[in-house]
């Protein structure tokens, strides 16, 4: 099979674009994640997605974690955290319940470990939500490798 072509198709499905951030001894972590989806109301539970490859992957482990959905405007905060940091960071954080956020997303998860799956060539974070916030606004969008906007109807 082309992995390539499997990204491909994949890439027809839209999704939102999210950082998910952690705390550590050396401080507050994030990455992009647009592989993330509710699992459970009951229990609440929610799964992120991380590739096997990226540096955050230790980080997450067995760590609580939050997951910023990102607003529209905010594509440079997701950049920042893909690997592409502007000199001056696009973001502030703010303190959360369990570990550091971004200020000013459309929502924010904040979750405890619940378990942990092989996934292939990523790992599969489940997280029991112990907190949570929504705003108004509109989404970042992610479609055939490329930012876009969602449209309401």
């Amino acid at each position: 099979m082309d992995g390539r072509e499997l990204r491909n198709c994949m890439g027809r499905f839209a999704t939102g674009v999210t950082i998910v951030t952690c705390d550590t001894e050396e401080g507050t972590h994030g990455l992009t994640a647009n592989s993330f989806t509710s699992v459970s109301l009951d229990p609440p539970l929610v799964l992120v997605s991380v590739d096997k490859k990226t540096k955050a992957l230790k980080r997450m482990k067995k760590n609580c974690f939050t997951v910023n959905i990102l607003r529209e405007e905010q594509q440079d905060v997701a950049m920042h955290f893909a690997g592409r940091p502007l000199a001056v960071p696009p973001f502030d954080w703010e303190e959360g319940t369990l570990c550091n956020r971004l200020k000013d997303t459309l929502a924010y998860i904040e979750c405890e470990p619940w378990a942990e799956y092989d996934g292939g060539d990523h790992i599969l974070y489940v997280g029991k939500v112990q907190d949570f916030k929504y705003n108004e606004g509109n989404p970042l969008g992610y479609y055939c490798g490329k930012f876009s906007a969602v449209v309401t109807k």
